[in-house]
């Protein structure tokens, strides 16, 4: 019996032992410092999109004299940027037309399709004004003089500025990129320099428009056109051959490339 007692005494001491000394004071944790973590934005051009690019305007964006039927500097361009990141497809619609003045071009806006395909444009591409310097050196080819080129450029300095207001009547946002002229007439008259200075300040307004719209690019393009040394003219010398639409293209891109209104990753 004494036996009995000894051990249960002594597993008593064990369990007692094995517990946890009972304690009334409460341990308490430290609080953890909140973490701030930047939220997480999806780059826009991480899921690729479908891109909608609209040509307007003259031969230049019609291809005219592209002897490889590859659609001009407009048609290079839009395969390129199929290309691009964040681009999945390119949807080119180009309703350019060769002859096209920016008197007609303003009446081609009334179109309601046009208007439409202006509404869907992501982008939109033109060339305009060397149909209007070539009216007046066919108006007053056996007596030129530099006052007929700058009445004219008055009036398609009316005319840009509402090609520019119309287009934004209808799509406020899309990038409009406009090429700038060049100088066919350096490789066919020694009347060099005289209409150097119109081209440049036909130029020059297209410029301040480009500027004044805030969401535009200029694609300058006169230089690559300077003479025909390097044969980037088409047998009329009036259109780019495929080398012009060559030359072009690239121009286009690297002025993309660099215009603030783009937002597309130009590879």
């Amino acid at each position: 019996m004494r036996r009995m007692l000894v051990l249960g005494l002594v597993f008593s001491l064990f369990l007692a032992g094995c517990q946890a000394p009972f304690s009334k004071k409460e341990t308490t944790l430290a609080e953890r410092e909140t973490v701030a973590f930047d939220p997480f934005v999806v780059p826009e051009t991480f899921i690729p999109k479908r891109v909608n690019v609209l040509g307007l305007g003259d031969s230049l964006t019609q291809g005219v004299g592209d002897e490889r039927k590859e659609g001009g500097y407009f048609g290079r361009l839009t395969s390129d940027m199929e290309q691009w990141k964040g681009v999945m497809e390119v949807d080119a619609v180009n309703l350019a037309k060769r002859g096209r003045r920016s008197d007609q071009f303003l009446k081609q806006l009334q179109d309601e399709e046009v208007q439409e395909a202006v509404i869907q444009a992501d982008y939109i591409v033109f060339t305009i004004g060397g149909n209007d310097i070539m009216k007046v050196v066919k108006g007053n080819f056996m007596q030129m003089k530099m006052s007929d080129f700058y009445k004219a450029l008055g009036k398609f300095e009316t005319r840009i500025e509402e090609l520019f207001e119309i287009i934004r009547l209808y799509n406020p946002d899309a990038p409009i990129i406009v090429a700038g002229l060049y100088n066919p007439f350096s490789v066919v008259t020694d009347e060099v320099q005289e209409f150097e200075d119109i081209i440049a300040d036909w130029n020059r307004s297209i410029e301040e428009q480009v500027e004044q719209d805030g969401m535009a690019c200029f694609v300058p393009v006169k230089d690559l056109f300077n003479s025909n040394e390097n044969l980037v003219y088409h047998t009329d010398f009036f259109h780019p051959n495929s080398k012009g639409y060559d030359l072009m293209e690239k121009r286009f891109v690297r002025e993309i490339k660099g215009c603030s209104a783009v937002d597309l990753e130009v590879e």
